[in-house]
């Protein structure tokens, strides 16, 4: 059975820093890509940022580009989500997904996380 967990959601000021994790089960993660997408109260899921099955390409959102770096670790079957300079309008439940296209875009994706809660705030 395909298991996404994350983690490493939580409360930090903006410009502040948080790293999420995902970690993969029930699947053979390194044949897939990984993604990151995101949902704000009263808005549509967007995607954020998607690692290739080998980690060799990513994509990543204009919103967050030059700010968050996604990477992934195979042998422990885990991908991250390095946010740095945290805005109030990163606030949003993160969700990690796979068995999604990635390369100049992100597609939606068909395996889902249950996410977790970012709240940038002073």
């Amino acid at each position: 059975q395909v298991q996404l967990v994350e983690s490493g959601g939580g409360l930090v000021q903006p410009g502040g820093s948080l790293r999420l994790s995902c970690a993969a089960s029930g699947f053979s993660m390194d044949l897939y890509n990984i993604g990151w997408f995101r949902q704000a109260p009263g808005k549509e899921r967007e995607g954020v940022s998607c690692i290739t099955s080998s980690g060799l390409s990513t994509y990543y959102a204009d919103s967050v580009k030059g700010r968050f770096t996604i990477s992934r670790d195979n042998a422990k079957k885990s991908v991250y989500l390095q946010m740095n300079t945290l805005k109030p309008e990163d606030t949003a439940v993160y969700y990690c997904a796979t068995d999604l296209w990635c390369a100049s875009g992100m597609g939606s994706a068909r395996k889902w996380g249950q996410g977790t809660q970012v709240t940038v705030s002073s």
